[in-house]
């Protein structure tokens, strides 16, 4: 593989790298995020994902197991598919960075990509920081990705998006202690992924993958688990992510219809909105539910298993006949 300094400056068309910055490292240690910043050429910094994946996992959790790594390995191949042919669709209404060189050989894989703060999305929020409005504009992206993808099948992506899909975390599953909630997964996990209308979910739609700019105008970046799945469990991840029990409670209707208002907008006369509305409404104790699950076995008594998404859980287990 070419130096990455020499890829980035001819897929750029810059002359010179004049700084390097270290953005993060990515999860369990498999690799790094950089911003370079660039003279000459179109871009004046580009963020560069370069993927170094060891031999087994150092997971801070302990979650080391081989298909720990194997889902790890797939999500970035699932990345790359997704900014080669995925990415370009989306529009200046649901913003992504694009890709501009991407490289892969043996267990390294390399990402060029537009940099966010340089396209006018320099900010960050925190669920300290967020507000009701900035929050809805995230569930405003998430609306028009998902009104985007309707029922468009999910090839080279995973066959069943978000990163705590039942199927590919068996080792949480085990180790949970909501035994009714353990017993009921599966049940749970079906009425999802059998709703009628599907599309594409970011798969991990938290706070802190959405990028913000004047105005709390919203781009969203990481799409490692992106894939099929029925929209609202993106709608309820980010929920989860930015709002306390007290503030779920509070606000859950507003923000629901401010989401369904605008996939309604998005999906522009499609003629089965309404069918879409209800049954995503329906699922969406199921979405929390299933997070719950996940959260349960991996790690319990993290601060999203509160009285909210207790609640939501319990009223999906009495309809399932689990408790």
């Amino acid at each position: 593989m070419p130096p990455i300094a020499s890829q980035i400056l001819e897929c750029t068309g810059a002359t010179t790298i004049r700084e390097i910055a270290h953005v993060q490292t990515l999860w369990s240690g498999y690799g790094s995020i950089k911003r370079y910043k660039l003279e000459g050429g179109k871009y004046p910094s580009v963020i560069v994902k370069h993927i170094q994946l060891p031999e087994s996992g150092k997971h801070p959790r302990g979650w080391n197991t081989d298909l720990s790594h194997q889902r790890k390995i797939k999500s970035y191949a699932v990345e790359s598919y997704w900014y080669e042919h995925y990415a370009r669709l989306t529009g200046a209404a649901c913003k992504v960075p694009q890709l501009l060189h991407t490289e892969a050989k043996g267990s390294m894989r390399l990402l060029i990509m537009e940099d966010l703060n340089a396209l006018g999305f320099p900010r960050r929020l925190t669920p300290d920081t967020v507000s009701l409005s900035a929050a809805k504009n995230c569930l405003t992206w998430l609306a028009r990705f998902h009104a985007k993808f309707m029922q468009v099948p999910p090839i080279g992506l995973w066959e069943m998006g978000t990163y705590w899909h039942l199927e590919t975390r068996p080792d949480e599953w085990a180790k949970m202690k909501h035994i009714p909630l353990q017993q009921a997964a599966s049940a749970i996990d079906q009425r999802l992924n059998e709703a009628t209308y599907q599309t594409l979910v970011h798969g991990d739609a938290k706070l802190a993958n959405f990028c913000f700019g004047p105005e709390d105008q919203v781009a969203a970046v990481d799409f490692q688990y992106v894939g099929k799945g029925c929209g609202i469990k993106d709608v309820a991840y980010f929920i989860s992510s930015c709002f306390s029990e007290e503030d779920c409670e509070i606000h859950e209707d507003e923000l629901l219809n401010h989401y369904f208002n605008s996939l309604e907008m998005a999906l522009d006369k499609y003629n089965d909105f309404q069918l879409v509305k209800n049954e995503w409404m329906e699922l969406y104790a199921f979405a929390w539910a299933d997070i719950y699950r996940f959260l349960d076995g991996w790690s319990a008594g993290h601060w999203k298993m509160h009285g909210y998404s207790e609640r939501l859980t319990r009223s999906v287990l009495e309809e399932l006949n689990y408790v």
